[in-house]
């Protein structure tokens, strides 16, 4: 015969395994049966706690399975009375990507900006197509779709497309310089890559319309994306490839050096779009692009995404030979005992992330010598105001490189583990994630940066690999905290060659 304890330690273990079923059962009848059973189990033991215990697991779980799922709003008023607008959207450079924790993105700005001017929070979903968008937004998975939506006939009679309506087409992508191509008609015994697919068979057309003559090779979609050809543009290893017109202008903000104003095809229109049930949140949707779309907020946006440069400016340094770095040295050589590094390598991490500029602001509004985001550099200690200080923002990112550090403590190789934290620091820790995962599921070394982890960093940028089931991160650049690692550790060890 059991005691009480005993009892108690196996009906505890006999209701964590029903909770699954539990949670999945009808609410009411479920409680009924449950309270009926624990309360005929009172009369026979004094285990009250335990009771009551198990009751708040159990109605919390269904509360917070509750929460998990989207109430379907039928339209404005409902999503006001909620406080939340549920946005559907795609991960991409131009609508949603996460970058050093940050959710970012044109689209993404936008749809917050028009949760803000309603007065309700901003949730995000993501899902991986345009089909599937559509599902969703018809399964009541959400309110909205905030992203370019191609305007197709095909889902009118379910949709109503709202907001800006965006024109887009298809550019030829190509290098400033004195031998650029003026008009298509130029294109003939020209060499052009192209992704296969739409951008394929818009030049086959092109080409047909001109008579032929245009020498077009069709890359292997395998092994590199359509930002891989623009960059080979850029680097000069090719000389044209085609491309959207929101990325070509993204690609150009890394590469002032592209050409990407010759449109080769129709224009596509694209838009948000809301359910048919949804005409009022369609109407607001329209009223707020009208009133806001030469608002400065938008205007802001536009730029962040479209023009500005995204790269670091970099200059000189002071004077390695007589072995000073920068203005800071004495802070970088303070700081850096805490964290074990040598001084060198933090300098180097400075220098390519801000010039040692303490007043230096990216693109995507990092700011000050350690180039932190606002919300991190408040998380770990940088008081309000207080960017532009040199020493405050060296504490700050020491005190983030510090908790880099940490959660790579299996890492045992030194430099190694270095290059995670740099990585980390560049993109963000959750995209460092992914790539680790993508390196375990393929059979590298999820603990090695060279030639492991860094080889899928480089993919994270095309949708086989960002789309895939162990990346929680969606769409991200890898190309740049590729780099970014490199650069840091080259400029480091020129540093510690030559400053003794």
């Amino acid at each position: 015969m059991y005691n009480t304890f005993q009892f108690c330690h196996f009906f505890s273990l006999f209701l964590l395994c029903l909770m699954p079923v539990y949670l999945h059962m009808s609410q009411i009848i479920t409680n009924i049966v449950l309270i009926s059973f624990l309360k005929n189990y009172m009369k026979k033991i004094n285990y009250l706690p335990l009771v009551i215990t198990f009751l708040s697991m159990l109605f919390s779980c269904t509360s917070s399975k509750k929460k998990e799922h989207t109430i379907i709003h039928q339209d404005l008023q409902q999503i006001i009375e909620d406080g939340e607008l549920v946005a559907l959207t795609i991960s991409s450079s131009a609508s949603y990507f996460n970058y050093r924790e940050t959710p970012m993105g044109f689209q993404y700005e936008l749809a917050k900006q028009f949760a803000n001017s309603l007065g309700v929070e901003l949730k995000i979903k993501v899902v991986n197509s345009e089909v599937e968008l559509v599902r969703a937004l018809l399964d009541g998975d959400g309110d909205i779709i905030t992203y370019n939506l191609s305007v197709t006939n095909t889902p009118k009679d379910s949709l109503i497309y709202c907001g800006e309506e965006n024109i887009s087409h298809q550019v030829l992508v190509q290098r400033n310089g004195k031998n650029t191509v003026k008009d298509v008609t130029q294109l003939i015994g020209k060499d052009i890559y192209v992704m296969p697919g739409k951008y394929q068979q818009r030049l086959d057309n092109l080409n047909k319309e001109l008579g032929g003559g245009i020498n077009i090779y069709v890359a292997d979609h395998d092994s590199v994306t359509n930002e891989d050809l623009i960059s080979m543009v850029a680097e000069g290893k090719i000389d044209y490839t085609t491309s959207g017109n929101e990325l070509a202008m993204i690609n150009k903000t890394y590469s002032p050096n592209l050409k990407v104003d010759i449109e080769i095809s129709f224009d596509q229109k694209s838009s948000w779009a809301v359910r048919k049930t949804s005409p009022m949140l369609a109407a607001a949707a329209d009223k707020w692009h009208k009133e806001n779309i030469n608002s400065a907020e938008f205007i802001a946006s536009a730029r962040r995404y479209f023009e500005l440069n995204k790269r670091t400016q970099q200059g000189t340094i002071l004077s390695v030979e007589n072995g000073t770095i920068s203005h800071y040295d004495d802070l970088f050589k303070k700081y850096s005992v805490k964290i074990d590094w040598d001084w060198r390598l933090f300098a180097a991490l400075v220098y390519t992330e801000s010039n040692f500029n303490p007043n230096a602001v990216s693109w995507a509004g990092a700011k000050g010598l350690m180039q932190l985001m606002p919300s991190t550099a408040r998380a770990f200690g940088m008081p309000q105001g207080m960017d532009t200080d040199p020493e405050e923002s060296i504490k700050a990112g020491v005190e983030y490189i510090r908790e880099l550090e940490s959660i790579f403590s299996k890492i045992k190789d030194r430099k190694q583990k270095e290059q995670f934290v740099l990585a980390s620091y560049n993109a963000g820790i959750g995209h460092v994630f992914d790539a680790m995962a993508l390196a375990e599921k393929y059979g590298k070394d999820k603990y090695r940066w060279d030639n492991n982890v860094e080889i899928y960093m480089l993919l994270k940028n095309k949708e086989e690999y960002y789309k895939d089931p162990v990346c929680k991160n969606g769409y991200f650049r890898g190309i740049e905290t590729y780099n970014f690692v490199r650069n840091v550790r080259t400029r480091a060890d020129v540093y510690i060659q030559k400053i003794k």
